[in-house]
């Protein structure tokens, strides 16, 4: 073999091993990045024990993706918990949102009605919490059993009537948390509001309807809200501001309690938004469906931006 050729073999040689070396680095820095990004969200147990009205539980809490709703999904809830999206450092503005998915108060639409709630929010310099609360025991697929209970209506008011208490009180305990330690995490105790969508929205709308003083939320958006069971509740003197957002053709026929939630908060002279659109559908939350609906999340931020609860308010640390 001639010098010239040893010499091109061994360039080549070292050449796919840097080359395969390089990539080895990469490949372990991107999982290494995934998995910080994994752990960097913060986990907050809701109560420190079993939760008040609950007994202890033996079967697991389980997520899983839903054939039935096309989408990633939690069930049998019995430990409440937040978890944490903080803005990028330096970038908080000092408010704070719960945010609560739905899914019928039998399961969790947990990433378009939760997770990618709360980062939009976080990128827009809010520090987002998002619960998991209570829901009713479910067997191997909760979606599945909600569109069977859905046409049992007996049955279906008889799961409600055993949960909602529980899940209306995880949603006044997680507002009364995150103001009670607003300092630990830089935002202000005056500056924490609520959104939840559909059985999430029916928590937040209850959140609005009764809180005790010291768990008042600066705001609630209640989207797509299960909200007719509430409409005999007074609305408070003191009442927050109000956020709406659903569609005419809404499958479940929500549609008109968002009317009902807004001439509730409007008749008592207290300030409110709605949008109504055309379609969507039920459960739209961050869903990209080339409707106007899609837009529904600009319309809050355009609100939020409005109210002044993008702007910085806070000491942050």
């Amino acid at each position: 073999m001639s010098s010239q050729k040893s010499f091109w073999l061994g360039w080549a040689r070292d050449r796919l091993d840097g080359i395969m070396k390089s990539t080895l680095v990469r490949i372990v820095c991107a999982i290494c990045a995934m998995a910080g990004g994994a752990l960097a969200q913060e986990i907050i147990p809701l109560y420190p024990g079993i939760p008040p009205g609950s007994v202890e539980e033996k079967y697991p809490e389980k997520t899983y993706f839903s054939q039935t709703w096309n989408t990633q999904v939690v069930s049998n809830v019995t430990k409440p918990t937040l978890t944490i999206y903080k803005p990028a450092a330096g970038e908080s503005n000092g408010t704070a949102v719960v945010v609560c998915p739905g899914g019928g108060f039998m399961a969790l639409s947990i990433n378009s009605e939760g997770i990618d709630v709360a980062k939009w929010l976080a990128a827009k310099g809010v520090t987002a919490f998002v619960l998991k609360y209570r829901l009713a025991h479910t067997g191997d697929d909760a979606t599945k059993e909600f569109a069977a209970l859905f046409e049992d209506k007996p049955k279906l008011g008889e799961m409600l009537a055993k949960v909602v208490p529980l899940s209306t009180a995880d949603g006044l305990a997680a507002l009364e948390y995150v103001r009670k330690h607003a300092a630990e995490w830089g935002v202000s105790a005056d500056r924490v509001g609520i959104v939840g969508f559909s059985a999430g929205g029916t928590v937040a709308a209850a959140v609005g309807l009764r809180y005790p003083p010291q768990g008042r939320p600066a705001f609630v958006a209640p989207i797509y809200a299960a909200a007719s069971m509430l409409k005999d509740v007074p609305v408070p003197a003191d009442a927050p501001p109000m956020f709406l957002a659903a569609a005419t053709d809404d499958q479940l026929g929500l549609s008109n309690d968002s009317i009902v939630l807004y001439e509730q908060w409007t008749g008592a002279h207290k300030s409110a938004e709605l949008h109504m659109y055309a379609k969507g559908g039920h459960g739209f939350g961050m869903r990209k469906q080339g409707l106007p609906s899609d837009r529904w999340i600009d319309r809050f931020g355009d609100w939020l931006e409005f109210e002044g609860w993008l702007k910085k308010g806070a000491t942050v640390p």
